[in-house]
């Protein structure tokens, strides 16, 4: 629970945490340097302010986050709707205070205008909304968790098929969400007359949602915290009024880390959008750089040509330090209709599926040898079931940590592998392909994995509580089997794919000028280039 729910939690809402912070640095830069360039009087200093802008903004809401948190009352005796409502409370005080606070930057200083304060608003809401969604299909306290648990009912099977069905359905809210605050955030940030503004603006509706990173990774921690009370108490044997009020602590914490997770999924989601329009700015810079090393001082791109002079520009060749984003869509010819990029697109939906595979496989295999373990200590050590024995605890905990750890070299080293490898052979369009492709795909799959995990999980919990025969029944046993194959689908391949589609951003990044260099050399030996007409 500490490694997975805390320490793992956070170490990816780390990433994305500063992921969307550089990617959208990265991207005020770019927009810095266009104006400068474009020799825009005082351009230089609002670069300057570009670059720092969603620095202050995360600065600003990690501090109200923790005024947010003691935002949070409940009284004795609350229902778990009430402890909901509670942390609900101190997420929206903190989204509140955050935007007055980045209203009155915007008011009294020239650091962002006021359509960047509309995509941070985005992002806030996009948050918000997500975490509630989240709730909604998690908690017992909803009509979808209960319908599982009624299913339990007939079986594992119908167990099975409804989570399965909720997990869908609770993709949808999420997506729309993130529909509407990439919209938004691109509108308001004025996208729609400058691209370069757009994609700016949306990098500063991840820093938005991550803004509240302070309360709400709080909140996901509550999780496991009231989850190991429990364990303590069973392991002390302590009266059962103890475990009952632990369970309804635990239950409580299953929705508020399956909100978390939520949330987390969101924010890469955002993050990885962010990174895509980067790596478009980063092939950009390496365009203009390899230009520099021709003879010609040109650099063609199939029947476009990019140059670092000023002077050569004009004719077909375009000048790299004013080219804007579209001029390099059309010259990669970044549509559907191009094959590497649809090719691109596959391997991207693939890569969600394969990544998600391997982590539950990976669990499999690790749980099996703790099985083993744990019985052979059983026969070994005498006295364990009577409390006269003591058991081998880090045994078990070397086991899974060493298993964890060897479990995870290939998946990542596919993580890493597959974007050089797309890059070198498909090219700029394939890479974008690919990491749209594992976008869309990896977003929607770890929703439904982590919210179908929640849901059985809380399930099982409602039915320990009394319904449909209690502990020991039918009911219960169906809901046994539906959390123990929930728990690989909502702490393990849901939250998984999010470092994915974060991770393959930042190595196609990281790689951008391999890519851009040998790239057509690569594609001319293996006979997929496009010419123009009559060339041969």
């Amino acid at each position: 629970d500490n490694v997975g729910d805390v320490a793992g939690m956070g170490a990816d809402l780390y990433e994305s945490y500063c992921g969307s912070i550089l990617a959208t640095a990265a991207l005020g830069a770019a927009v810095g340097a266009h104006k400068v360039a474009g020799g825009d009087e005082g351009a230089f200093a609002q670069a300057v302010g570009y670059v720092t802008a969603p620095m202050i903004i995360a600065g600003i809401g990690t501090i109200l986050s923790i005024i947010g948190i003691f935002m949070v009352k409940c009284r004795e005796g609350a229902s778990q709707s009430n402890l909901l409502k509670a942390l609900l409370i101190g997420t929206l005080g903190s989204s509140a205070l955050i935007v007055l606070v980045v209203m009155g930057v915007a008011q009294f200083s020239d650091l962002m205008t006021w359509g960047i304060v509309g995509s941070v608003i985005a992002g806030l809401a996009s948050g918000v909304i997500i975490g509630q969604s989240t709730e909604y299909y998690t908690s017992d306290e909803y009509k979808p968790t209960k319908g599982i648990a009624e299913q339990a009912q007939m079986g594992p099977a119908t167990t099975i098929i409804d989570g399965l069905a909720t997990g869908m359905y609770s993709a949808g809210v999420p997506v729309i969400t993130i529909v509407i605050g990439i919209l938004c955030a691109f509108a308001f940030a004025g996208g729609f007359t400058d691209m370069n503004m757009g994609l700016y603006g949306v990098g500063f509706a991840a820093v938005g949602m991550l803004a509240t990173l302070g309360i709400t990774l709080a909140t996901d921690a509550y999780g496991p915290i009231a989850d190991n009370a429990g364990g303590n108490a069973e392991m002390a044997h302590l009266p059962p009024e103890v475990r009952e009020r632990t369970d309804a602590l635990d239950s409580l914490g299953n929705t508020t880390a399956a909100t978390g997770k939520g949330f987390a999924i969101g924010s890469a989601a955002l993050t990885a959008m962010a990174l895509l329009a980067a790596y478009i700015e980063e092939v950009k810079i390496w365009v203009a750089k390899l230009a520099d090393l021709t003879d010609d001082k040109l650099f063609h791109v199939g029947t476009s040509a990019f140059t670092n002079d000023k002077e050569l520009a004009g004719d077909g060749v375009v000048y790299a330090a004013t080219a804007q984003i579209k001029d390099f869509v059309e010259a990669y010819d970044l549509s559907i209709m191009n094959p590497l990029l649809l090719c691109g697109l596959f391997l991207g939906g693939m890569m969600a599926f394969v990544f998600c595979a391997m982590t539950m496989k990976a669990v499999g295999r690790a749980a099996g040898a703790m099985v083993n373990e744990v019985r052979r200590q059983f026969k070994e050590i005498p006295g364990i079931m009577e409390g006269t024995g003591k058991p081998d605890y880090a045994r078990c905990v070397a086991i899974s940590t060493a298993g964890a750890q060897r479990e995870m070299i290939v998946p990542s080293i596919l993580a890493i592998a597959v974007p050089v490898a797309t890059g070198l052979v498909l090219g700029v369009p394939g890479v974008m392909g690919l990491l749209a492709g594992g976008l869309t795909t990896g977003f929607v799959l770890a929703t439904m994995l982590n919210n179908a995990g929640g849901a059985w999980d809380n399930a099982k919990k409602y039915i320990e509580r009394g319904h449909y025969g209690g502990k020991g029944s039918e009911a219960h046993k169906a809901g046994v089997v539906g959390d123990t194959v929930g728990d690989p689908c909502k702490d393990t391949s849901g939250p998984s794919l999010n470092i994915l589609i974060k991770l393959m951003a930042m190595v196609s990044v990281v790689f951008s000028p391999l890519v851009v260099k040998f790239s057509p050399v690569v594609q001319e030996a293996l006979g997929i280039v496009f010419k123009a007409a009559g060339v041969e």
